[in-house]
């Protein structure tokens, strides 16, 4: 049997020989059933289509309450907004630690209902309480629905010539909590002035903008959400998904210097390292153009990083001219760091 990461996302490899091949009962009306590379599930209504993702409801405590929610509200909705549909219904179970007090949780639900109320979000049903042996971050999971004609509905299907855009670049994620958790190390190596902007990189970890920009465009024909294992790993999992394959350019994929300098700093491959909030799309070559300067008019970075090509072809990174195949990294690097530099930190 394939040996589990220690921590982080299940590799691919396990879920397809374990996982995938036993769902349930077969039903007609699912669209989308689980599978990598692809963010959501699809039930099909006839005219209109349901879109259901589900995640952790992950609060960090060490990045303030406020903070941490917003960023548990985000992740739950990039994961609808990559299908083209609106996330619009939440349901919510919080299996709060026991060390959790009431003012945290008062604080802590505001945020949710700011954020909701700001991306036109309705909580639906849920359930709340205490239990042991519950800890943080992971204080339950949530599901977040929407509904919409089913003409609105992006199934990820990327096709041999579509371009490639990556938002923001790599890592983001990783930059904006390891600049939350452990400031003292980054400001040692670049200063305070560079830690406050390492720190603002925090904010950008949503793609529910990027994805309903790039959206609006027409167009595309597929996204996903950058997180575990980085801009690569979803690469790899978007063109699996499609039996196609990709050439990529490395050096067109937009690295923020905040985020170069983080990665260097804790020994960190960026391309590879959890990223929350960059957003991996497809689009037909016409259309590629438009969608970049959509997603530039709203303030948000974006580049054509490469093609899709035949799946013979295989998937491949390019680098300073040099051609080598892309395997799944399997292990995000993100998280063996950070459970180092929480030991370091005591």
């Amino acid at each position: 049997m394939e040996k589990l990461p220690a921590l982080g996302k299940i590799h691919p490899e396990f879920f397809n020989k374990f996982i995938y091949p036993h769902l349930g009962k077969e039903d007609s009306t699912v669209l989308v059933k689980p599978q990598h590379g692809v963010d959501f599930g699809v039930i099909d209504l006839d005219d209109n289509v349901v879109v259901i993702s589900t995640d952790p409801f992950y609060i960090a405590r060490e990045l303030g309450v406020e903070k941490a929610a917003w960023f548990a509200v985000h992740i739950i909705a990039s994961d609808v907004a990559v299908s083209g549909i609106r996330p619009r219904y939440l349901s919510i179970d919080l299996n709060l630690p026991p060390e959790m007090t009431e003012h945290e949780l008062v604080r802590m639900w505001n945020t949710v209902d700011s954020e909701c109320k700001k991306l036109g979000i309705t909580v639906v049903t849920g359930h709340t309480a205490r239990y042991a042996g519950c800890n943080y971050p992971m204080v339950g999971g949530a599901t977040m629905v929407g509904i919409d004609k089913k003409g609105k509905l992006i199934i990820p299907k990327v096709r041999p010539g579509d371009d490639i855009i990556v938002s923001k670049g790599p890592a983001i994620e990783t930059t904006g909590l390891m600049a939350a958790y452990f400031p003292q190390f980054l400001q040692e190596e670049y200063g305070k002035e560079f830690v406050r902007r390492a720190q603002d990189v925090y904010y950008q970890m949503s793609t529910v903008r990027d994805a309903h920009v790039a959206a609006s465009v027409g167009g595309v024909t597929a996204m996903h959400d950058a997180t575990e294992c980085g801009v690569f790993g979803g690469l790899y999992e978007m063109a699996s998904h499609s039996k196609v394959g990709m050439n990529i350019y490395q050096e067109k994929i937009i690295l923020q210097d905040e985020v170069r300098k983080t990665c260097e700093c804790f020994d960190i491959d960026p391309y590879i390292a959890i990223s929350e909030g960059t957003l991996l799309a497809t689009a037909k070559k016409e259309r590629s153009g438009d969608v970049i300067a959509a997603l530039k008019k709203e303030g948000i970075q974006a580049s054509i990083v490469g093609e899709a090509v035949s799946e013979k072809e295989g998937i491949n990174i390019i680098k300073e001219g040099k051609k080598h195949r892309l395997e799944h990294p399997k292990v995000d690097p993100f998280w063996g760091k950070f459970e180092e530099y929480l030991k370091k930190s005591k």
